[in-house]
């Protein structure tokens, strides 16, 4: 009883730390357009919660996909069409880009959790790139030339998102959102549950759980939360290019993943910002961004096998904290 009661107690701390870090991250990034370029801070965001949606998959369900860019390059297609084409407003065309992840996820995961491993990675990455071509040659994706000159629009009709404050704290809303429900995701029973098919898929199903059904529902979560940051990728840039759906956007993702930490709801938020800060700052240089990506990728696995914050949590919080 003394033992259950500490482990109960050690994951309540390890859940009020989480939390505390998140708070104090969101009122940073409050104040953060006042000292950074807003531009680069949305893009930050939109990968942040891209590779925070893809954690959901490989982290807390053991999941490895190789064509999450499918959802992300998907809907930010989906959302620059209808709103370009249609003129609909910010939000729906975000819905839009959102359920049109969800039912590309559904296909997706439809026939790749039939498979497990290096087969269900290599499914998705034949998927992916069959989606990639089919945005190639497809009418209303333009193939090589893509959406450009997306409008953003006013938001429910009255906020004007061409302003950069307003488009800001917009985006900086949805990515709230979007954690959010991953963290609630993981949280709830069905979280729970991933988390033992992770551990021992064998035992979950000799409980009895429909292990299939369970990794259908949590790849389509994964991938309308991935269309929700592909769609306001779209929106922030105000174009939508074959770039979002190629392969080496997944790669990306990946890297993002395994920097910051998989198993974590914030591991992926410190990878996603060191990539795209090295990206950003590292582009008007001479020195390839991509040598100094792979530099700092190999540095963290011989020194942070676990990534950045899941080294953290090993080193400092420790069993204490029930990391």
């Amino acid at each position: 009883m003394v033992e259950l009661s500490e482990n109960m107690n050690t994951k309540k701390g390890a859940s009020t730390v989480q939390t505390a870090i998140l708070v104090v991250a969101v009122g940073g990034l409050l104040v953060a357009p006042m000292f950074l370029y807003p531009i680069f801070l949305m893009k930050l965001l939109c990968f942040a919660l891209f590779a925070c949606a893809f954690n959901l998959l490989l982290g807390y369900t053991g999941l490895l996909s190789f064509g999450h860019a499918t959802f992300f390059g998907g809907a930010a297609y989906f959302t620059a069409h209808v709103m370009k084409e249609w003129g609909v407003t910010p939000e729906i065309g975000v819905l839009i880009g959102v359920a049109g992840a969800a039912f590309l996820g559904l296909v997706v995961g439809f026939f790749a959790i039939r498979r497990q491993g290096i087969y269900f990675a290599m499914i998705t990455l034949a998927l992916g790139q069959m989606f990639y071509f089919f945005c190639l040659q497809a009418a209303f994706t333009h193939g090589e030339d893509g959406i450009q000159s997306v409008p953003r629009g006013h938001l429910f009709g009255l906020i004007d998102l061409n302003d950069p404050s307003n488009m800001y704290y917009f985006v900086l809303a949805l990515f709230v959102i979007g954690i959010a429900i991953i963290w609630r995701f993981i949280n709830s029973p069905f979280g729970m549950i991933l988390k033992s098919i992770r551990e021992n898929e064998a035992r979950a199903i000799s409980l009895g759980y429909s292990v299939g059904n369970y990794k259908l529902g949590a790849f389509v979560m994964s991938a309308a939360l991935t269309g929700l940051a592909g769609s306001v990728k779209a929106l922030v840039f105000q174009f939508a290019t074959l770039t979002d759906v190629g392969w080496h956007m997944s790669g990306e993702v990946i890297l993002m993943t395994l920097l910051g930490g998989i198993g974590t709801l914030i591991g992926p938020m410190v990878g996603a910002g060191l990539v795209v800060t090295l990206q950003n700052y590292l582009a008007t240089s001479d020195f390839p961004v991509t040598i100094i990506t792979g530099i700092v990728f190999m540095a963290c696995v011989l020194l942070f096998r676990r990534g950045i914050v899941g080294e953290f949590y090993a080193s400092r919080l420790g069993k204490k904290l029930g990391f």
